[in-house]
């Protein structure tokens, strides 16, 4: 049961959400999309959509605030690419990649993970893909898991001897999750 007083908990339950499952089933419907203000978790129930990192780092923050002691936020670093995340399109396409590391996070609980990403998200979709994975706190999706992204593509591009600077890699990067964003919700401007 949600029965935290604090004024996020009570939003969710005035939307007759009582407890933490239907919860993780409502945000899981949820839109993709990013939100300009990453660190408001708020605005993933407020503006009905979030990224990977805004939805399970709300999730974390209300299981925090109602004492679920048991929800695990982690941070996975998996190899992308269109099988896996076909809603990226042929953005790997233009630069002959296979795949592109990508920072992704889902909860565990009970050696059981949740991923809330989309209404099609399904950790099994991946999980062969996973190179890493570590717990993390919800504020860490802020800055942490961006720095920790780019400290780990630095290294593969380097390990890797392909013939890209960092910032392109890093615009492919971004191209997957814009494409992600408008398969989406193609209308839906940033909130």
């Amino acid at each position: 049961q949600l029965q935290s007083k604090d004024t996020l908990t009570q939003s969710i339950i005035k939307k007759n959400i009582t407890t933490f499952s239907q919860l993780i089933k409502h945000v899981k419907l949820l839109s993709y999309g990013r939100h300009r203000n990453r660190s408001d978790f708020s605005l993933v129930f407020k503006a009905q959509k979030g990224s990977c990192s805004s939805k399970h780092a709300f999730l974390k923050t209300v299981a925090d605030l109602n004492q679920i002691n048991n929800v695990k936020l982690i941070l996975c670093i998996y190899k992308m690419n269109a099988v896996n995340t076909p809603k990226i399109g042929n953005a790997l396409d233009k630069f002959n990649l296979n795949y592109i590391p990508e920072a992704h996070c889902f909860l565990s609980t009970n050696n059981t993970f949740i991923d809330v990403t989309s209404a099609n998200s399904n950790i099994n979709k991946i999980k062969n893909d996973i190179v890493l994975t570590k717990e993390i706190l919800p504020k860490d999706v802020v800055e942490y898991k961006v720095d920790f992204h780019k400290r780990h593509l630095k290294k593969w591009l380097e390990q890797s001897h392909l013939k890209l600077s960092f910032s392109t890699l890093w615009q492919v990067r971004e191209q997957c999750i814009y494409n992600l964003q408008n398969a989406s919700h193609p209308r839906q401007a940033n909130t």
